[in-house]
């Protein structure tokens, strides 16, 4: 009873400290004060986790997979607070990981296994991270995406010369891109020496869908290196290996979990 009431409470705490850290970056503040409150949300976040994934044993359900997710795409951001590049993911991403704080809280029905291989471990970590560099990636494109549009619209420009150069965050879309596609090639690999049988893991179209998203971003940051790919060619592709990458994990464990209750072992 009373690690369900504290569990309620770290999770509430973190879904209102992220909320008011995203509230005070839009209008502006990026102190220490609001990096104070990301962290404090992220304590509170990271708590629940560990609450969670006691009571379930390990297991891994959708909600919490979700969650574990956006608390990782938030740590990071975190950890790139003195960033100007990265500073407008914060209104996207904060609010997203208190909705999915929240959304832990649901009943987690039918869940994977905790892995009891630790190469297997190894391979859902890299996964996860690789998920979440990925996912400040897409956030960065989009925020590009706006960007760009601002800058096209002169009665706009205003709000454009408030968010940062377009320049410095077109850098830091290739490098959370370099960083995310790297870590996912070391999970793609991990996968193929690690799981033994991908049919009786229901995992074949979790990877044919990594490796799509995978080639999608491979072929991404070979045209900017080698032929210069930038601005809204290079943000769709962006999203569209994101896409891909969502599809690969959220999407296929939705229809086994949902649908078809089986889950990945």
């Amino acid at each position: 009873m009373m690690s369900s009431i504290f569990l309620l409470l770290c999770t509430l705490s973190a879904a209102a400290c992220y909320l008011v850290a995203a509230w005070q970056t839009t209008r502006g503040h990026h102190d220490t004060r609001t990096l104070s409150i990301a962290a404090a949300a992220l304590l509170a976040h990271g708590l629940s986790l560990v609450l969670h994934l006691m009571s379930s044993h390990g297991q891994l359900s959708l909600t919490l997979a979700l969650s574990l997710l956006a608390w990782q795409s938030a740590l990071l951001l975190v950890l790139l607070f003195r960033v100007p590049a990265l500073r407008p993911l914060r209104a996207a991403i904060f609010p997203m990981a208190s909705a999915s704080a929240l959304l832990s809280l649901l009943p987690a029905g039918n869940a994977a296994a905790a892995p009891h291989d630790w190469r297997i471990a190894v391979h859902v970590a890299l996964s996860i991270f690789a998920a979440g560099l990925l996912t400040l990636a897409a956030a960065q494109a989009v925020a590009l995406e706006l960007l760009d549009r601002l800058l096209h619209q002169p009665r706009h420009l205003a709000k454009a010369l408030k968010m940062p150069p377009l320049q410095s965050s077109e850098q830091w879309l290739f490098q959370l891109i370099g960083a995310g596609f790297f870590t996912l090639t070391l999970a793609l690999v991990s996968g193929i020496l690690f799981v033994d049988n991908l049919f009786a893991q229901h995992l074949v179209h979790k990877t044919v869908l990594s490796i799509v998203a995978w080639l999608i971003f491979g072929a991404l940051l070979i045209g900017h290196r080698r032929y210069g790919w930038r601005g809204k060619r290079a943000t769709r592709w962006a999203l569209s290996g994101y896409g891909m990458l969502v599809l690969a994990y959220f999407g296929s464990k939705l229809v086994l979990e949902v649908f078809l209750h089986r889950h990945w072992t």
